[in-house]
């Protein structure tokens, strides 16, 4: 039996200048999917996974982050007034207990590797779980839950692994793979960013991660990779064939959106809007109208 994960790191220390000027004042993990930021999906997400303590890897300007979590005594009360119980439930499943947020500063932006290895004293030595707020996953059963649960059957490292087309695995992790078993890999090497024509597969690596602390140690070398950043996939990478330790990948179930770009923001957008009962009927017609229109026009 492996030991349980309820550390997560959550690495949102990054500018989000492909969405400026919005970012200018505001913290791209606080950007709203119909009526819900990022980062609350991400957190939704832990804790179905049953993560219970949420580290958060920040830099200069993300305090609205931080305030986004606490506890808002005069809205609620305004609320209550009002008798708006089933907004005021809403408002109060977005709060945090007391001491299960950490916000550790990443000083300079070195990469992804460095971010989370920013945590590396609040994880000690305990398997953790890595976050990406911008790869928003739409599934039946949490992405992270699933992988929580393969986890307890391999131990070791473990990536959310999904196919792209090959001429994207230059924007991905993408895994070699030693034996494939269906929604699970086992992995003999992982290539960051790799061109179409030398990337060993197109299953890439998205923004879900299992480590061992050992992971950690690893990025303790401080060695650049890919861009001249400190890369994670290499740290995991060094833990492939280890008898404690292997890597595996997971074919997850459900539909993931890279909301860290503009196209795949308004993708969620429209799917989340849809999937929703309050607003489908109205939202649905309207993007009907919309393709009509545009048909037309054609």
């Amino acid at each position: 039996m492996q030991r349980k994960v309820t550390k997560a790191i959550f690495p949102v220390a990054g500018l989000g200048t492909r969405f400026l000027p919005a970012t200018k004042s505001v913290p791209k993990e606080i950007m709203t999917l119909v009526d819900r930021p990022l980062i609350q999906y991400a957190i939704d997400e832990a804790r179905a996974a049953g993560i219970k303590e949420f580290i958060f890897v920040t830099a200069r300007g993300k305090s609205a982050l931080e305030d986004y979590f606490d506890h808002s005594p005069i809205l609620e009360n305004e609320l209550q007034k009002k008798g708006k119980t089933e907004l005021l439930e809403v408002l109060k499943s977005t709060d945090m207990e007391s001491g299960a947020i950490a916000y550790i500063r990443q000083q300079k932006a070195l990469g992804l590797g460095h971010a989370v290895w920013c945590a590396r004293r609040l994880i000690a030595d305990e398997p953790f779980a890595v976050i990406l707020p911008d790869d928003v996953i739409a599934a039946e059963t949490p992405c992270l839950q699933q992988m929580v649960e393969a986890y307890q059957e391999t131990g070791g490292n473990m990536v959310a692994a999904m196919e792209v087309a090959p001429e994207k695995t230059k924007a991905y992790g993408v895994l070699d793979v030693s034996e494939d078993m269906g929604n699970m890999v086992s992995v003999k090497g992982m290539v960051e960013k790799p061109a179409p024509e030398e990337a060993p597969s197109n299953l890439a690596v998205i923004g879900r991660y299992i480590l061992t602390p050992q992971v950690l140690r690893n990025i303790s070398a401080m060695k650049k990779g890919a861009g001249g950043e400190i890369q994670l996939t290499d740290a995991i990478a060094d833990e492939i064939g280890k008898e404690d330790g292997g890597v595996y990948g997971l074919r997850f179930r459900g539909q993931r959106f890279d909301c860290g770009s503009k196209a795949g923001f308004l993708q969620a957008t429209v799917a989340f809007g849809l999937a929703r009962e309050d607003l489908r009927d109205e939202f649905g017609t309207y993007l009907e109208e919309m393709v009509s229109v545009r048909n037309a026009a054609q």
